[in-house]
């Protein structure tokens, strides 16, 4: 090769990772690498840091780290195609232990071996600033700070690193994580795919709401829905629109009911109780008037405050989706619910809306979602999912053959663990 050349010794992984890639995608990564170098006043032989992190939309300290893990943390500042490919048949082609192996590595910003809670807000920041562009938001600001504060209260820091007298994060602390964000997850394990191609993760429902209402006292904001849609097909990320919101439509059970009945697609139903948490679930099939359990494996319950998590089938149970409408049995209590058993349920809102529960449930390995088992409600609100059509698909799968956008988000969902809850 003329231009970018590796270092004069080979690196024994070139050619076992060079096996992952068909010879066109060599090329291509070649073809990259020759024009990156091009541009980095190198004379073709390297890719500047700079030029990297333009590229493929990382700055400050996350892409620092990326740099000096694709370059095999030489400190020479100098990517070539080896390196590139090195790394990309570890980050994306390699076992789930190796490409989270390498995420976790990536998350240690300072590269000190210990990753600490300050690690993990760097990164949660440079996330943010890429997807919602908040780069001008005020880092002290307490909207800001509680942003950054509910993903943060999702993981547990278990490992004690000697010298340090604060707990960092395992690497089993971390898959922990992962499992509870998987739009973090998915985030994490794309940023080597260019922005311009749709970078998995960065997909943010456009939320329509009704104009009678102000927008303070809506639940749901891009965060939460990004947030959310980390378990969703791609098709189920464009519009969400709002259905039900008790300060418009009074906490009327009957309202409630009548105004999603009309709706025949997945819902996203949360509850704002009076201890201030925000919760709910995720319903993959319509509300309707049922005597028993129904529903599938996709849907799923969530936490979106303090603490912000997810919560999929275990496979434990079918109990799933519950919607009981003037039934007069007291086996069969009117009200709609997630997972669990009759009245024991993980998540249950009675048919008074004034009051419900959550309790520790097998169904989705979720815990108790606030801060005592007893729901009192004060705002209630349920999104419509609005599938994309056929025709707004075809428009997105010009970007790629449907053969690129399917491979992509079953790679993505693979490695998460998700690919079976979201066929």
């Amino acid at each position: 090769m003329g231009n970018a050349q590796s270092p004069p010794h080979k690196d024994p992984r070139f050619a076992s990772a060079s096996r992952a890639f068909t010879h066109t995608e060599l090329e291509d990564l070649k073809s990259l690498i020759e024009s990156l170098a091009a541009q980095s006043h190198s004379e073709g032989q390297f890719v500047s840091p700079s030029i990297f992190q333009s590229y493929f939309g990382l700055h400050g300290p996350l892409g620092d780290r990326m740099f000096d893990l694709v370059t095999q943390q030489r400190k020479d500042q100098k990517l070539t195609f080896e390196d590139l490919v090195v790394a990309k048949g570890t980050y994306e082609k390699g076992t789930r232990d190796d490409i989270e192996e390498f995420i976790y590595k990536l998350l240690d910003l300072n590269g000190d071996g210990v990753l600490g809670r300050s690690d993990l807000e760097g990164v949660l920041v440079a996330m943010f600033e890429y997807i919602f562009k908040t780069e001008n938001s005020e880092p002290g600001s307490n909207t800001y700070r509680e942003t950054v504060n509910v993903f943060l209260n999702a993981a547990r820091f278990t490992k004690h690193d000697e010298g340090h007298t604060e707990e960092s994060l395992s690497f089993e602390d971390f898959r922990n994580w992962c499992t509870l964000l998987p739009s973090v997850r998915k985030f994490l394990g794309s940023l080597l795919i260019p922005p311009d191609q749709g970078r998995p993760g960065s997909q943010v429902p456009q939320l329509l709401q009704v104009e009678n209402i102000n927008s303070n006292m809506i639940l749901l904001n891009e965060v939460y829905a990004w947030h959310i849609g980390g378990l969703l097909p791609h098709q189920e990320l464009g519009e969400w629109k709002l259905l039900y919101h008790s300060a418009v439509n009074g906490l009327s059970f009957n309202t409630f009911v009548g105004n999603i009945l009309n709706d025949k697609g997945p819902t996203v139903f949360i509850i704002k109780d009076k201890d201030g948490y925000v919760y709910g679930g995720y319903a993959s099939q319509p509300w309707e008037r049922h005597g028993d359990f129904y529903g599938d494996l996709k849907s799923f319950l969530f936490q979106l405050y303090p603490k912000a998590s997810i919560f999929r089938p275990t496979g434990a149970n079918t109990n799933i989706q519950w919607c009981a409408v003037n039934f007069g049995s007291e086996s069969i209590p009117n009200g709609i619910g997630f997972g669990g058993k009759v009245n024991h349920f993980g998540l249950f809102l009675s048919a008074n809306f004034d009051q419900g529960h959550t309790f520790e449930c097998t169904t989705f390995g979720s815990p108790c979602l606030s801060k005592t088992s007893r729901i009192c409600p004060e705002v209630i609100e349920c999104w419509g999912v609005v599938r994309k059509s056929a025709d707004e698909q075809k428009q997105d799968d010009a970007k790629g053959t449907v053969l690129e956008r399917f491979k992509e988000d079953r790679h993505m969902l693979n490695m998460v663990g998700l690919a079976n809850s979201s066929e």
